[in-house]
């Protein structure tokens, strides 16, 4: 099922059924994290939400064996972890902000990434689950865009990413959730970075070094992943600070997240 997230009549956050055609019907509400039953007449899709409220916003970094390279990191042995602020979620068409307080002129970057957002098993969260059972807890998937104030993740947040990756908008998602059932295998999705229609990324989420079952089963280790939490799971090769000349975000401009069998986030870019 694709499922979108909008305003219902009375200004109320609602799953909706996209239908694919430009319009919707609404999901009667239903125990979370299920959808809920089909009900309503058939409407036009207007502005979108983030398919999602996160509780939890969980990221991993250096996790396509291309993009590492491109930074001239060695490959991880373990999952690199960093969380965003909820204050962060952005929707699909809504601004990303450039921060005032930019360190030394122009640093925010884009990164395509696959989303998961996590789901119940038997009524149950992901907890301490093994690899061989960790997609049965992902409820679904969507696309998010990892903004980056470089200079901020790596010279102002005291050896943390948290500080560069955590401002106001730096965290859209969108522009649908598919259930995990119509995306059975995570591992199969090309994925690409747009910048004003240039392709900045294109790669395949094949290339990750942890795959999205080793990552669930990383993050569950003693640690409950509460219904919604979304990981975002790595950037391929192709950022903007790995490039030369180095290519920032500017006022103007629109930066697109596509992922195979998911659709199109974008969002254009605003000078705060």
């Amino acid at each position: 099922m694709i499922l979108t997230r909008l305003l219902g009549p009375e200004g109320v956050p609602n799953f909706a059924e996209d239908l694919g055609d430009g319009t919707a019907r609404w999901l009667a509400p239903g125990p979370w994290p299920l959808p809920g039953t089909v009900g309503g007449p058939v409407f036009e899709i207007g502005e979108r939400l983030a398919p999602i409220d996160p509780p939890d916003i969980f990221c991993i970094g250096l996790n396509y064996r291309q993009h590492a390279a491109e930074m001239g990191s060695d490959l991880p042995e373990h999952p690199v972890v960093f969380m965003k602020p909820g204050s962060a979620l952005n929707h699909p068409g809504a601004p990303i902000v450039i921060p005032a307080g930019q360190m030394d002129g122009p640093e925010t970057d884009s990164e395509a990434e696959l989303a998961v957002v996590m789901g119940l098993k038997d009524g149950r969260p992901a907890r301490d689950v093994g690899v061989d059972e960790a997609l049965d807890y992902v409820l679904g998937y969507t696309c998010g865009n990892d903004v980056s104030a470089r200079r901020w993740q790596k010279q102002g947040g005291g050896g943390q990413w948290t500080r560069g990756k955590g401002f106001d908008s730096f965290c859209p998602l969108g522009p649908v959730l598919v259930t995990a059932d119509a995306l059975p295998d995570p591992q199969t999705m090309r994925i690409t970075g747009r910048l004003n229609g240039a392709v900045m990324q294109d790669s395949h989420t094949s290339d990750m070094i942890f795959s999205v079952a080793e990552i669930v089963s990383f993050l569950s280790r003693d640690t409950t992943l509460r219904p919604g939490t979304v990981i975002l799971t790595g950037t391929p090769q192709g950022v903007g600070v790995a490039r030369d000349p180095q290519v920032f975000l500017s006022a103007g401009d629109v930066v697109e997240v596509e992922v195979e069998g998911i659709g199109v986030l974008s969002n254009p870019v605003v000078q705060a």
